[in-house]
């Protein structure tokens, strides 16, 4: 039988501490208070003093509230029940369902062994053309997206969840505004993807603890999918808000601080997320795809600055479309020899060409008169960005490749574009 102990020490702000024995670092507790009962998780242990994260925060706990260890890590129920499901980040219900739970399993576990990985070698289709063609996503993958505020992040996730060829959605929010949290929910509805999509959403208005608990929970869930042999693709959103919340906790428990007040051990922290990304030897896989904002677009932030040396390349979203210049899937090459024979000269003709045209529209701007190889540029260029970067874009990375070639078909003459003889007679449109 657990131990009940009636004697809270000390109250600051979510963090409580009791003295007590034979508890382990992240155990849960109920603490029962006039208002209810709440859960709390040990996070720091010296001696017999206990340290807990209420999750309710502390407001209207009392220090003659009893606090009831569980003898348990927090774990979350799995089963085929959870897909179509939204829930918070204790696990409970925010779609008004019922709670589940059978077959608990345990959360924030270690990454898999590498005995049982095998080498990222098959592509993730997500029909969006800067990612298809440019900058493949791979299964197995964990690549950030790189933003900052007020950028259609959430949006691209959406449009990923919907499109991507996985089996299974798991999507992760993390202090999302309440009306980004519905936009999800209503997009997948009508888009018919929340069928095969288990949603753990924490709001802004919900208690800390619980944004630090929502990588867990989906990475948890997905591991449990992959083992049943199902491609997995989790989407997390926002990795800065889960970094501030450790930030927020680690300031409350007095801890000395790191780089811009984040705690020390940060890069462990988002290195034990990442790299649950895995593909089985045997059963399915998962890919994380995260967004991480840039606090005024600097990328040397501890959050996306740890997370470079994590990952394998990033997305950078910038002026409602993904860059071109720095981003970078580290492991497209794995895949884009396999998709179709032009899909890397094509891929590589494409962009040194609008490479060329940024340049000519820096030289327009400073008044310099235009060539005609310039105006060719500048056609391409337009073309470019709005058939290919815009994020509206939805097709198959087939009719991309074919889009490419009509573009340079209609701006350049053959010799002009550096392209392969053999690819220019087998790929370019006859009319």
């Amino acid at each position: 039988m657990n131990k009940v102990y009636s004697r809270i020490e000390s109250i600051n702000g979510s963090v409580i501490t009791v003295r007590a024995t034979g508890v382990k670092l992240n155990e849960l507790a109920e603490i029962t208070t006039r208002f209810g009962k709440s859960l709390a998780e040990v996070n720091k242990i010296d001696g017999d003093v206990v340290s807990l994260q209420v999750f309710a925060g502390g407001r209207g706990v009392a220090t003659n509230d009893q606090v009831r260890f569980l003898g348990h890590d927090m774990r979350v129920s799995f089963s085929e029940n959870l897909l179509g499901r939204i829930f918070n980040g204790s696990g409970e219900p925010r779609d008004k369902g019922p709670s589940l739970a059978d077959n608990l399993v345990p959360i924030g576990g270690p990454s898999v062994n590498p005995s049982r990985r095998i080498l990222p070698n098959r592509m993730m289709r997500t029909n969006i053309p800067m990612i298809d063609v440019f900058n493949t996503l791979v299964v197995s993958q964990k690549i950030p997206i790189f933003s900052i505020s007020g950028e259609p992040y959430n949006q691209l996730l959406a449009r990923i969840a919907m499109q991507a060829n996985a089996d299974v959605i798991v999507l992760g929010g993390m202090g999302l505004k309440y009306d980004d949290y519905l936009y999800f929910r209503k997009t997948l509805e009508n888009g018919g993807a929340l069928s095969k999509t288990v949603m753990f959403i924490h709001t802004a208005a919900d208690p800390t603890v619980e944004c630090m608990k929502i990588p867990d929970l989906s990475l948890a869930v997905a591991e449990q999918f992959a083992l049943q042999g199902k491609d997995v693709l989790v989407l997390l959103t926002d990795m800065t808000n889960f970094a501030d919340s450790m930030k927020e906790i680690a300031i409350t428990q007095e801890q000395v601080p790191s780089n811009r007040g984040y705690p020390g051990d940060l890069y462990s922290q988002l290195a034990s997320r990442y790299e649950k990304a895995v593909d089985f030897s045997d059963q399915g896989s998962i890919t994380i795809l995260a967004v991480t904002t840039m606090p005024g677009d600097d990328v040397t932030h501890p959050v996306p600055d740890n997370t470079g040396y994590i990952t394998e390349g990033q997305f950078y979203l910038k002026g409602g479309r993904i860059e071109p210049f720095g981003s970078l899937s580290r492991l497209k090459q794995q895949v884009n020899s396999k998709t179709r024979k032009d899909h890397r000269a094509l891929m590589d003709g494409m962009i040194r060409l609008y490479a060329q045209y940024r340049d000519t529209l820096e030289k327009k701007s400073m008044g310099f008169n235009m060539s005609a190889w310039d105006e060719k540029l500048l056609k391409y260029g337009e073309m470019f960005e709005s058939q290919m970067m815009s994020l509206s874009v939805n097709i198959p990375l087939e009719e991309a490749l074919d889009n490419g070639w009509k573009i340079l078909a209609q701006c350049f003459d053959k010799k002009e574009t550096g392209m392969k003889t053999e690819l220019i007679e087998e790929f370019w449109p006859k009319n």
